[in-house]
């Protein structure tokens, strides 16, 4: 009998909550982690003059996200070892409504073919308003999804990635 995949996890929020802090103290504690793919394309797209930015194509860079999460989603679903990712393929939903356009059903079908694992307990406070909405966009995409969102509270970089992995069970 094959051994059973190890969870992924994602780790969603508004914009400078302290995401890719966390992810990347979970990497320093010897977890393997994915990062966001929208940094990825937006430095890829500057580097070579491209257009799938959100200041100038706001689908093309959905879809560019799209393209790395399912790649990054893929590679990993086999894993022996829990992977935390830098947002997920719910993100791109999220980013979309965010910015008032419609939802792919690519989008849609990945979503819903590429689950990440659940956590129960939650608790949410932004303040930003940006940020707020940003968080209640992908707040409402994950939680149509199924997911229920845990909260990582404010604490220091070391105290949260010890929540999370404690929230996971490891």
């Amino acid at each position: 009998m094959a051994a059973r995949a190890a969870p992924l996890y994602a780790i969603t929020g508004g914009p400078c909550a302290g995401k890719t802090s966390l992810v990347e103290g979970i990497a320093a504690a010897g977890y393997a982690v994915v990062p966001e793919a929208g940094r990825v394309v937006i430095r890829e797209q500057q580097d070579t003059d491209g257009r799938a930015l959100p200041s100038v194509d706001q689908l093309a860079f959905a879809r560019a996200m799209l393209s790395r999460d399912l790649a990054a989603y893929d590679r990993h679903r086999s894993a022996a070892a829990p992977v935390f990712f830098d947002r997920g393929i719910p993100d791109v939903a999220g980013y979309l409504a965010l910015e008032g356009l419609p939802v792919p059903d690519d989008v849609r079908h990945a979503m819903r073919t590429r689950p990440y694992a659940r956590v129960t307990d939650a608790e949410r406070k932004q303040t930003p308003e940006t940020a707020a909405r940003t968080y209640e966009a992908m707040a409402a995409t994950y939680t149509v999804l199924g997911y229920a969102l845990v909260e990582v509270p404010r604490a220091s970089l070391a105290d949260r990635a010890r929540f999370v992995l404690s929230a996971v069970g490891l």
